[in-house]
C-alpha cells in the first residue's frame, strides 16, 4: 500500500500542472467564476466517485482516474489566489495569502495520516468515498453561499444584482442598498490575458526557478516519507506511518501564520522607515536568507538520519522545521509574484503551480534511484547544496526585479 501512495504522487502532480493554468486575473468572482468552481469542485467528485467504484484492482486504471481528479481540484487555487490579489493590498496580502496558502500545503499532510486510518480499518476504497463526500459538503455550500462579487455587477456588495446572479442562501456579504442594478453601467470585464506570457518576464523567471526547485526538494521529502519509515522503522502500521506526516502539517500551520504576519510587519516597517523610497522586492526577500539557510540544514539533516537510521524523534523534529521553512518560503515568493503582478494574480499562481509540480514530478521519479545509487545522506547533501546555490537569485530579484517591473509596467501602458 505505501509503495502504490507513493506512485500515484507523479500523477497527481502531473495531472495538476495544467488543471493550475486557470486565470482570472480581473475579478474576485464573477458568476462565470462561481460556477467554474463548482465544476472543479464536482469534477474532483466525480472521479472520487469512479475510484470508489472501479471494479478492478488494476493499477493503471487508478492512476488514470487519479489525473482526473486532480485535475478538478487543482484549478480551484489558481482561482483562490486571483481573489487574495483582487481584495487585499500590498500591506495585507502576505498574511491573507498565508492562510489561503495554509489549506494546500497543508492538505498533504494532513490526507496520508487520515487515508493510513482508512486503508488500515475500512479498506482503500474507503478513501475515495470519505472525498466523495468532502467534495460535495464543499459543492453544497458553494452552490448556496457563494455570493456575486464582481464589481462590475455588485460594486462593493451594496448594490442588488439580478436574482439569477445571487446566492441561493444570501447569508455572506454586505446587505444591498434599494439602488437598482442598470445594465446599462456595467462595465465590460477585462479580456483574460494569456498566463504563458508571465513566463517570459525576467524577474517571474527567477522567482519561479527559485520557488520551483526548492518546492520540488521538499517534495521529494514529504512523499517519501511513509516508504523511508516504513524501510528504516519496520513493522509501523499504515495507521502509524500516516501519523507521522502530522508533524510536518504542524510546522506548516505554525510557518504559515508567522510567515505570513512577518510579511506584513516587515512591510510597514520599512514602508514607515523608507516611506516611498523602497522596493517591494526588497521588502518581501529580506527574510530569506533566514529561511533558505534553515531549509538547507534540515534538508542534509534529514538524509543523514535517514541513512544512519536515526531515532524517530529526530526525524519528526527535521519534518517539522522542514513544514515551517517550506512554507515560510513559498508564501513569501508568491506573495512577491502577485504583488508585482496584481492584475493577474490568477495567472501568476498557475504559472507557479506549473513550474513547481512540473518539478516535483521529475525529482520524485528519480529520488529513489539516486538514494539506491548514491546513499539518502549524500542525496540531500546534493539537494541542499543546490538549494544554496539558488541564493544569489533573490539578490538578482532584489537588485534588478524593480528595473525589470517598471520596463514592462512602461511597455504595457505604451501598448494600453
Amino acid at each position: 500500500m505505501v509503495e502504490e501512495k507513493q506512485e500515484t504522487v507523479d500523477e497527481g502532480l502531473t495531472s495538476s500542472i495544467e488543471a493550475g493554468v486557470v486565470e482570472a486575473p480581473y475579478s474576485i468572482y464573477s458568476n462565470k467564476e462561481k460556477w467554474l468552481i463548482v465544476g472543479m469542485v464536482a469534477l474532483a467528485g466525480f472521479y472520487s466517485i469512479g475510484m470508489a467504484l472501479c471494479p478492478t484492482d488494476q493499477f493503471w486504471l487508478l492512476l488514470f482516474l487519479r489525473c482526473f481528479q486532480s485535475g478538478g481540484s487543482a484549478s480551484t487555487i489558481a482561482l483562490g489566489a486571483g481573489v487574495i490579489g483582487d481584495i487585499s493590498t500590498s500591506r495585507e496580502r502576505g498574511g491573507y495569502f498565508g492562510m489561503f496558502n495554509l489549506g494546500p500545503m497543508l492538505a498533504p499532510c494532513i490526507g496520508p495520516s487520515l487515508g493510513g486510518v482508512l486503508a488500515q480499518e475500512l479498506g482503500w476504497r474507503s478513501i475515495f468515498w470519505t472525498i466523495v463526500i468532502m467534495v460535495a459538503i464543499c459543492l453544497v455550500c458553494i452552490a448556496l453561499f457563494l455570493p456575486e462579487t464582481l464589481r462590475s455587477i455588485a460594486g462593493n456588495g451594496s448594490i442588488p444584482v439580478p436574482y439569477r446572479l445571487r446566492a441561493l442562501v444570501p447569508i455572506v456579504g454586505h446587505k444591498a442598498s434599494q439602488q437598482a442594478y442598470d445594465p446599462a453601467t456595467q462595465t465590460k470585464s477585462k479580456q483574460s490575458i494569456n498566463p504563458f506570457v508571465i513566463l517570459t518576464y525576467p524577474d517571474v523567471i527567477v522567482l519561479l526557478t527559485f520557488t520551483g526547485i526548492v518546492y520540488a526538494v521538499n517534495y521529494t521529502i514529504t512523499a517519501t516519507i511513509s516508504s523511508a519509515f516504513a524501510r528504516i522503522y519496520p513493522g509501523l502500521s499504515q495507521t502509524v506511518l500516516g501519523l507521522c506526516y502530522l508533524p510536518t502539517g504542524a510546522g506548516m500551520i505554525i510557518g504559515s501564520t508567522m510567515t505570513g504576519k512577518m510579511l506584513d510587519w516587515e512591510y510597514s516597517r520599512i514602508k514607515k522607515r523608507l516611506g516611498d523610497n523602497f522596493t517591494i522586492e526588497y521588502a518581501r526577500l529580506r527574510i530569506m536568507p533566514f529561511y533558505l539557510g534553515l531549509f538547507i540544514v534540515c534538508v542534509i539533516g534529514w538524509g543523514w538520519s535517514i541513512q544512519a537510521r536515526a531515532h524517530m524523534a529526530v526525524l519528526l523534529c527535521l519534518g517539522t522545521i522542514l513544514g515551517w521553512t517550506s512554507i515560510g518560503i513559498l508564501n513569501t515568493t508568491m506573495t512577491l509574484n502577485i504583488d508585482i503582478l496584481q492584475s493577474r494574480s490568477s495567472g501568476a499562481t498557475a504559472c507557479t503551480n506549473l513550474v513547481r509540480c512540473s518539478l516535483a514530478a521529475i525529482m520524485i521519479s528519480v529520488i529513489d534511484r539516486m538514494t539506491t545509487a548514491w546513499g539518502d545522506g549524500w542525496t540531500y547533501t546534493f539537494w541542499g547544496g543546490i538549494c544554496a546555490l539558488l541564493l544569489p537569485l533573490m539578490f538578482l530579484e532584489i537588485k534588478m526585479g524593480p528595473r525589470w517591473r517598471a520596463k514592462r509596467e512602461a511597455a504595457e501602458k505604451e501598448h494600453a
